[in-house]
């Protein structure tokens, strides 16, 4: 057992800080914002992999399908089990990552499109409410002994503990990596209007993620936007195109607008240099792999 220091608070700062504590480590997180001001509460959360490098995605999503399909037993994560397809513009289109499913998860040809769609890909997997499961990380670790404090870093710790830069688009600071940048994400959430089922047009992107009380819509994939205030015109659009996917959405009564900035870079940053594991750089596919790369990042630990 020894001290470990995890540098952000997002989903997979935390993630990391779980494992951590369970193979017997004592950890404190630190991060400029606490779990719910971070850009993980604003995603939508429907696993669906990418990001780069690709056989390290799919290993990662694997397991972190599986840790999330335990997590739906309990009512307090906010993780639920739901179909959804993928879209495609071509009658061609596949799914790179398909080893990540487990068997009778899919996918499977849809034969019910939304107009414009020449193909789609119909699976089920795990939706995650980011609020509610944030929270539900949070005290798992502090019920594992773990802390989580505020704390405004102008470089990593140093001394005796190991460091976990898990601290995403602030590691182009902390981390001195000026090959992430942000990527613009912004969502328009939306009346739950009966919608059971998730949609995604990856290439456009757009896609429709229903929760409990509400419905997420996007979206923007903007590299190198560092504004966070949400922006009408995008907005109006978001909801033109997830209107033309899931016709009953049109008219759904706006409940918030949200933007989020995603840590993009070429390649998942995943590494034990020294004392530091560094883990970042994900762009929007945090939560996909969180589990798994928090699987690697005690293993590195270990080492």
């Amino acid at each position: 057992m020894r001290r470990v220091i995890v540098v952000g608070a997002g989903v997979i700062g935390l993630s990391c800080a779980v494992r951590l504590l369970e193979a017997g480590h004592r950890v404190d997180v630190v991060g400029r914002d606490l779990p719910l001001e971070t850009t993980s509460s604003v995603a939508a959360a429907v696993w669906s992999p990418y990001s780069r490098p690709q056989e390290h995605v799919v290993r990662w999503a694997r397991a972190a399908y599986d840790a999330f399909a335990e997590l739906c037993d309990d009512e307090s994560a906010g993780v639920v089990m739901r179909t959804g397809t993928e879209l495609f513009r071509e009658s061609s289109g596949d799914l790179w990552w398909r080893d990540a499913l487990p068997p009778g998860a899919g996918p499977d040809r849809e034969t019910s499109l939304p107009a414009g769609y020449a193909s789609g890909l119909t699976m089920r997997t795990p939706v995650i409410e980011m609020p509610v499961y944030l929270r539900w990380l949070s005290a798992r670790v502090e019920q594992l002994g773990g802390t989580v404090t505020r704390m405004n870093l102008s470089a990593l710790p140093t001394g005796d503990a190991l460091v976990v830069n898990a601290s995403g688009i602030g590691a182009r600071l902390l981390g001195g990596d000026h090959t992430v940048s942000p990527v613009r994400g912004q969502v328009v959430l939306v009346e739950q209007v009966g919608i059971d089922r998730w949609w995604i047009d990856a290439e456009t992107p757009s896609y429709v993620v229903p929760r409990a009380h509400d419905v997420v819509l996007g979206g923007t994939a903007v590299e190198g936007e560092w504004s966070r205030t949400p922006d009408p015109a995008v907005a109006a659009s978001i909801l033109e195109r997830a209107a033309r996917i899931e016709p009953r959405l049109a008219g759904a009564r706006v409940l918030r607008h949200k933007v989020g900035l995603r840590p993009g870079r070429p390649s998942v940053r995943l590494e034990r240099v020294g004392e530091v594991v560094h883990c970042y750089g994900h762009g929007g596919c945090g939560v996909t792999v969180s589990w798994g790369c928090a699987d690697d990042v005690v293993g590195l630990a270990d080492g």
